[in-house]
């Protein structure tokens, strides 16, 4: 199961103890589906836990059943064309089952429990979220541009802070960040999923971190090797025309060092002299045979 999947599972085992927050739940289930209007309610659905959920929800939020339920395998299609049903689902609302466009009634949504609920809905109708291993972009999609605005509304009340867009005849709200999404996932009803993003955040960021780390030890060591191949060729140099041999006692035993120990490092060369010196001190040292290599 994808990682959407997951999430909407998660959300489809919150309790519908409260008849508010279950029409809450619905009510954000219509907006956000396939289809919602005066002559029909259609809703439909690939995702397992809600074809499970939504019979109990509607019956909870309205005291009614769907007049089409799921038939064989493949999408599930349930419905409700009942004008009866309808129309307690439009007076729940306070909808006009004529009206052009569809609102949001903001009446039903006064509490925060309901507001969670709502958006839960929407989620489970509408809404993906990407795999946080791959990236981060959670969505809700809808084709009722009115609803979108005022969802986005409703959700910077929440601190929330989603982003908006239109794509092929829809409005998105969506956001691209990590501690978004796990807030967004936590108000909702998922915090298991918000702490996989989480996780999946700090694993990047670790790996991130110790990508850079290895990258900054392999230059480091370029580096390092560059020096002592510089050093071992002016130390050469100076053997092969005589003037290792005049050079003072403290440059001749770098020298050695360096020509019978190519592959240390400052401090291991720093430890071979006698006595060990500081790698300051050597430093030193190997760069006056290398200025001396350059004048020869």
């Amino acid at each position: 199961m994808s990682f959407a999947g997951d999430v909407k599972t998660e959300l489809c085992r919150a309790a519908l103890s409260r008849r508010c927050c279950a029409q809450a739940e619905a009510y954000g289930v219509l907006l956000y589906c396939n289809t919602f209007s005066g002559g029909v309610a259609r809703v439909v659905t690939e995702q397992e836990a809600l074809i499970q959920r939504l019979p109990a929800l509607f019956k909870k939020a309205f005291k009614i059943t769907f007049d089409q339920l799921p038939q064989g395998e493949g999408k599930a299609v349930f419905s409700i064309t009942d004008p009866q049903k309808l129309a307690a689902v439009h007076q729940a609302f306070g909808t006009d089952p004529g009206g052009l466009a569809l609102h949001v009634n903001f009446a039903v949504l006064e509490e925060p429990c309901c507001r969670a609920a709502f958006l839960r809905g929407a989620f489970l109708a509408g809404g993906s979220v990407t795999d946080p291993r791959k990236g981060y972009h959670l969505e809700l999609a809808t084709s009722h541009h009115s609803v979108s605005r005022e969802v986005l509304a409703l959700m910077r009340e929440m601190d929330l802070e989603p982003k908006s867009a239109q794509r092929k005849g829809n409005t998105v709200i969506y956001f691209k960040q990590s501690n978004r999404i796990e807030d967004f996932l936590t108000q909702v009803g998922a915090p298991i999923s918000a702490m996989e993003v989480m996780n999946a955040k700090l694993e990047r960021d670790l790996r991130g971190s110790v990508n850079r780390r290895v990258n900054c030890d392999a230059a480091n060591l370029d580096k390092a090797v560059e020096a002592a191949l510089t050093q071992v060729e002016a130390i050469r140099r100076l053997g092969a025309g005589g003037a290792l041999a005049t050079l003072p006692d403290k440059l001749r035993e770098a020298a050695s060092l360096r020509l019978a120990h190519p592959e240390d490092t400052l401090a291991q060369l720093a430890e071979r002299c006698d006595p060990p010196v500081t790698k300051s001190a050597l430093n030193h040292r190997l760069r006056k045979l290398v200025e001396l290599g350059r004048e020869l």
